[in-house]
This record gives C-alpha cells, structure tokens and sequence, in this order.
C-alpha cells in the first residue's frame, strides 16, 4: 500500500515526466462518475443534438463516467497537449479559390502522436508502481474528456464548450489516463469566460442555441466530417471555403494570447500542401489521389466521397467562373452526394456569373 507522502512525491515526478514528454498541460482529477455531467450528456443526447453520431448514444452507459466504464479506476489524469498554429486560422477567408482545413487537421494525425506519448507516460507510470493499473484514452473512447479536464484543473469549457487553458488557449489536444492510483485531485477550473461572447458571435451557423451549449447538427466541423450525405441548403452558404472542420469559435478566443505556438511539436506542424490548398487540384483527386494526398492524416477517415462534396460546396461559394469546368466534371459522379452538390455549385456559379455581368 502507497502511503500519502510517497503518493506526492510520485505525483511530482509524473508531473515532470509529463511535461518532459511534452505535454502542456496535466492534472488529476477523482474517477468517480458526476451526477452533473451526467445529466448533462443525458439532456444533450435527449435533444438530439447529436446528430447522426450513433455512437455517442450507443456507448452513453459507460460514457457517463470513469468508474461506469472501469470501476477500479480511482484517478484520472487528465493532459493537454499544445497545437497553437504559427498563422491565423481565418486568413485563407479572403481567398475563396482555397480550402480551409481546420488547423487540428494539417499536419499529422494526433491521434497517433497523441496515444505514443501517452502510452511512454503510462510505461513511466507503471515502471513507478508496478502492482497499479491504467488505460490510456485519445479521443477514441467514451470518454468526456473535456470536463474530465475541467475538473482535473487544466482548463475550463468555455462558452464554446471547448477546453480553454489560461496558458495555452484552446489550442489543447487532450487525452486521459485512468488508473487505480489514488492521487489527491486537483481542484476543478473556474470559468474565465466572463461576458465575453466573441465565440457565440463568430459561428457561421448558430450553433450554439445558449452559451455553453453545443448543436452539432449545426456545427460546421460536425457537418464536414461526421455528417454523411447532402448536406441541407440552409448551412451550404454558410460554409463558405471550409472543407474539414471550423476553428472560428476557437481561433477567436482572447486566451489564445498567451498561447505558445506548437513549433516543438514536428508532427502538429502543417505540412504545405494543406495550409492553403487550391479548390481546383482538390476537385479533381480520385480516391487514389485521395488517399494519397491524406496518407497519415485524419481527413483520410472520411473518404474522397465527403471531402470532394465539401470542396463542391467551397467552389459554389467562391464565385470563381474558372472552377466550373472541375466542378461540371462531377455532374456525372457516382456518389449521390457529390452529384448533388456539383449541380448546386454549379447553379451557384452561374447564378454569380450572371450577376458579375449586370
């Protein structure tokens, strides 16, 4: 049995080791499962909000808390790890022949540099205390990360409801590790949002019905990635040049200030061909280009099919006349979806040459 003294001093190592591993953020929160975000999952999948995400319904049992997953568990540790952008994510909206992908999306996929780290933390850990057991999380579990977060005190969900750090911004990768460790937790984070409202006020689609609450089935990076089919005219506009994700709530955040950019990461840096991609060479990739160009990023999981309808809806809204030749050579596409979206774009376009000409 680990005694309270000896718990401490392992806790100050793993916070060394953590950050050694270059992690920005780290703290500990208790496993046991909180009535509160309980009901709160409960009320946000009972609205619907959602969306076509089965998953997150399906897995609602053991989503509610760590210890509804692994009842062994006593502690969570819960860590952030930078990916600040070196540029301004919402620069490339005045330049319409390009696609916007959201800044988690260009470099590589921090799934996998995400769970290395995490899994060299967990080895540390056990090496430390060898009769203790973990599991290691990153974002491909049921597992609220966010307020887990928040309540392990590296941040606060903000009225975006993303985590925000006063040291880093919102610019944090997360992840946690449940073990049978009982560490003192760390007190939860106060929420520093204050009156500011600079989130609510820069999404493209409304899709925050109240601060603090999310809709997906509104939200821009749910409706690029998640959302399979058409996507519904009400929000194609609104869209404007973004083809995977959106990062207008996060990018406008005034705690990102004190945020450091990711440069000592090598892989969250962008790799050139995705910081400003033109519409043109995109509409035109096969599902061999597809994978090709995506090899070792997380846009690949959503197939050539979604992105080149995403790229369709960024060319309808770019009145450029020069992008309707690629864009009437996939009027005969087999997917239904990129069909429908190259006769939008199309219209789109020729509605605009039209008023380019009055």
């Amino acid at each position: 049995m680990v005694n309270a003294a000896e718990t401490d001093q392992l806790r100050s190592a793993l916070l060394a080791e953590a950050e050694r591993l270059g992690f920005a953020a780290i703290g500990i929160a208790s496993a046991q499962d909180d009535p509160v975000r309980t009901k709160r999952l409960e009320a946000w999948l009972g609205d619907g909000r959602h969306g076509s995400m089965e998953w997150m319904e399906d897995r609602a049992d053991v989503r509610r808390g760590p210890q509804s997953m692994w009842p062994e568990a006593n502690s969570v540790i819960a860590l952030g790890m930078s990916y600040a952008p070196p540029d301004d994510p919402l620069a490339l909206e005045a330049h319409p022949e390009k696609g916007r992908i959201s800044v988690y999306a260009r470099g590589k996929d921090y799934h996998d540099t995400v769970k290395k780290r995490l899994k060299a933390l967990a080895r540390w850990l056990v090496a430390q205390q060898p009769d203790s057991e973990l599991k290691v999380f990153v974002d491909t579990a049921p597992v609220m990360e966010k307020p887990l977060g928040e309540a392990a005190g590296i941040g606060w969900q903000g009225k975006h409801t993303n985590l925000v750090s006063r040291d880093e911004g919102n610019w944090l990768f997360l992840g946690a590790i449940y073990t049978t460790i009982a560490f003192t937790p760390d007190a939860p984070h106060q929420d520093r949002c204050g009156s500011c409202d600079a989130c609510q006020q820069a999404c493209p689609t409304d899709a925050f019905p109240a601060p603090y609450q999310l809709d997906a089935r509104r939200c821009i990076s749910y409706l690029t990635i998640e959302h399979k089919g058409p996507i519904a005219e009400e929000f194609r506009a609104a869209l404007g040049n973004r083809i995977y994700g959106c990062d207008d709530c996060l990018a406008v955040c005034p705690w990102n200030k004190f945020a450091q950019t990711a440069a000592s990461h090598a892989d969250f840096l962008p790799r050139a061909e995705l910081v400003a991609p033109r519409l043109n060479d995109l509409l035109q990739l096969d599902d061999a280009g597809f994978r090709k160009l995506f090899s070792g990023s997380p846009i690949k999981r959503i197939g050539r099919d979604r992105f080149v309808r995403n790229c369709l809806y960024a060319a309808g809204n770019s009145a450029r006349a020069d992008l309707a030749e690629p864009v009437g050579a996939l009027l005969d596409d087999p997917d239904p979806a990129v069909k429908d979206a190259a006769q939008w774009a199309l219209a789109r376009l020729k509605q605009s040459s039209l008023k380019a000409e009055i």
